[in-house]
């Protein structure tokens, strides 16, 4: 492994962790209304453009840690979908 591929590697890593506080946080709390939905929306999009642009170089770092990260958005999102709504918040129709 040449020192660029480890640092691909280094880069990617820190980068994808980044999104793990975030799940764990919202796994824990089952609170995520103050999470946009549009951005890890627009960032699995990006991450999986970048994905397909890894394979087509064959290059290690960008394949594994976009599609990691491309997951960990897909997770925010299901778990923004899931929690996202503010608890006791009733569905109420006005009246007039």
């Amino acid at each position: 492994m040449d020192d660029w591929m480890l640092l691909g590697l280094v880069a990617g890593f820190l980068t994808t962790v980044g999104f793990l506080p975030q799940m764990v946080k919202g796994l824990r709390t089952k609170h995520m209304e103050d999470i946009s939905l549009l951005m890890p929306l627009i960032l699995a999009a990006g991450m999986l453009l970048w994905l397909l642009y890894g394979l087509t170089l064959d290059n290690i770092p960008i394949v594994l840690w976009n599609a990691i990260a491309f997951a960990l958005n897909i997770g925010i999102v299901l778990l923004k979908l899931k929690y996202g709504r503010k608890a006791g918040r009733a569905e109420t129709t006005p009246t007039n």
